[in-house]
């Protein structure tokens, strides 16, 4: 389906989301206030109307953070009771704070209330969503806007968009037929009078187009042609922009396999984009703001540990107490990459000493590394040595959560493949960093950078961020 019918879909969703939370919050307070408990419970009014307006607004973004309204329809039960868990877990948790942060002078919320909210609203969540899944198609076929569309092209690749639009004809998209496009193609050659597949469809000369929109409501017309065909196909074009005729482009004949595709201009040139990274400059913008208020209120809360931590290896062993290394940043970029220093001076020079401990080919990691320090080895295991680098993501060489930066002698290694990790901005941590740290093998590493790539988003950052504290200060997996 359209991506444009799906965003309408998750929004009817997201607002049926949010009047389901508002109904168990009113219910579990009256429920509450009926118990006539020893301690008396009420919400002032203005306290209540915050309270319910946050948890409403709490529900729904977390449900499409988890993506739960993009699923209802394919999902199986068990799906939607784990999704509609979650979403109720993980909007419970931003409750909690906001309730302990925004309103903890002003009220006590009772126990009994909450646990009837939570339990209610996960019970109606789960309960609409499982009863929807079963009325979406009938609910299509009643009250689906019809779309009439005109394929142009006879090849395989028009038949793999015409099976594709098949499958929503319940949704209201009709394929009225195909236009047999000019010239000599051998893969556009008409096959007969019609083109069978589910049922049989009309073929149509191109240069009946206009006739056909004069005759009947056509509301798209979709080209899936070969690129070289493309050029004989100008006037089609305009015919449609006069007409005011929506028109699609099927680009399948592009080798583009992870990459995300975009129409833009430049002056009066279009521009066919394709990303095989992050683009969205609003979200990008919106990670460079989080990474300097979080770097900078890190620097100063853990002001105290930077300065101890200073101390400790300058008085525990000679040399300089930060460490100065060229790494690899966006797109390839060098920048001074900045740690405590948690090796003996010198320690790169003496690698030849040590190169047969490695236990990897690219990307040097030696268990109990003789060259650290007493002090060094503590720091390793608890990732303290990599707190200078908030001076990284204040300077805008590194973000908090990314692909982790590599030295240029290991890029220079690197397969094809690998290199689309550098289209990231290198970070603190990453997907690796909360499945093993330093018992993750290379190629894994490298599918996890490429993983979190493909699936970035600021709420994949924030989960990431919360899974990291723990593993970090349990000291798992260092080396």
């Amino acid at each position: 389906m359209f991506q444009s019918r799906q965003r309408k879909t998750k929004i009817l969703f997201g607002l049926a989301d949010a009047l389901l939370t508002a109904a168990a919050f009113e219910f579990a307070y009256r429920f509450r206030q009926s118990l006539h408990l020893r301690n008396e419970f009420f919400l002032l009014p203005d306290v209540k109307t915050l309270l319910l307006c946050f948890c409403s607004i709490a529900w729904v973004a977390t449900g499409y953070w988890l993506n739960v309204h993009g699923k209802i329809d394919a999902g199986r039960i068990r799906i939607i009771l784990s999704d509609s868990f979650r979403q109720v877990g993980y909007s419970a948790l931003a409750m909690a704070a906001f309730i302990a942060f925004v309103l903890h002078l002003e009220i006590s919320i009772s126990r009994p209330f909450l646990g009837a909210f939570l339990v209610l609203s996960w019970t109606l969540l789960a309960a609409f969503r499982m009863v929807a899944r079963h009325l979406m198609p009938s609910l299509r076929r009643r009250f689906a806007v019809e779309r009439c569309v005109l394929i142009v092209g006879l090849g395989e690749r028009a038949r793999r968009l015409a099976r594709n639009l098949e499958e929503f004809d319940q949704e209201g998209l009709r394929i009225l037929g195909f236009l047999a496009p000019p010239g000599p193609g051998e893969e556009d050659r008409a096959p007969g009078p019609t083109v069978r597949l589910g049922r049989p469809y009309p073929i149509f000369p191109v240069g009946e187009l206009r006739r056909l929109l004069a005759r009947q409501a056509i509301d798209e017309v979709l080209f899936a042609v070969d690129s070289d065909r493309l050029p004989a196909l100008e006037e089609v074009f305009l015919w449609c922009d006069e007409e005011g005729v929506c028109s699609r482009l099927a680009v399948d004949f592009f080798p583009h396999i992870n990459s995300e595709l975009a129409l833009e201009r430049l002056g009066n040139t279009p521009l066919l984009t394709f990303n095989a990274a992050p683009d969205d400059e609003v979200l990008l913008f919106a990670k460079r703001l989080i990474d300097i208020t979080v770097a900078l209120a890190a620097i100063i809360v853990l002001s105290p540990l930077l300065l101890t931590v200073a101390l400790l290896v300058k008085l525990t062993s000679p040399g300089p107490v930060i460490f100065r290394q060229n790494r690899c940043g966006l797109n390839g970029r060098t920048f001074t990459f900045y740690k405590f220093r948690s090796m003996v001076t010198g320690a790169e020079q003496r690698f030849h000493e040590v190169a047969h401990l490695t236990s990897r080919d690219i990307a040097t990691k030696i268990p109990n590394d003789p060259r650290l320090t007493p002090v060094g080895k503590w720091l390793r295991k608890f990732s303290l040595d990599e707190l200078p680098q908030l001076l990284n993501v204040l300077q805008g060489d590194m973000s908090l959560v990314g692909p982790r930066p590599a030295i240029p002698s290991e890029v220079a290694q690197y397969q094809r493949w690998q290199r689309r990790r550098l289209r990231m901005r290198p970070g603190l941590t990453c997907l690796w960093a909360v499945q093993g740290r330093d018992r993750v093998d290379f190629e894994t590493w490298m599918r996890l950078d490429l993983e979190y790539i493909d699936n970035w988003s600021l709420g994949l950052d924030a989960r990431i961020m919360l899974l990291t504290i723990p593993e970090v200060l349990s000291g798992r997996g260092a080396s």
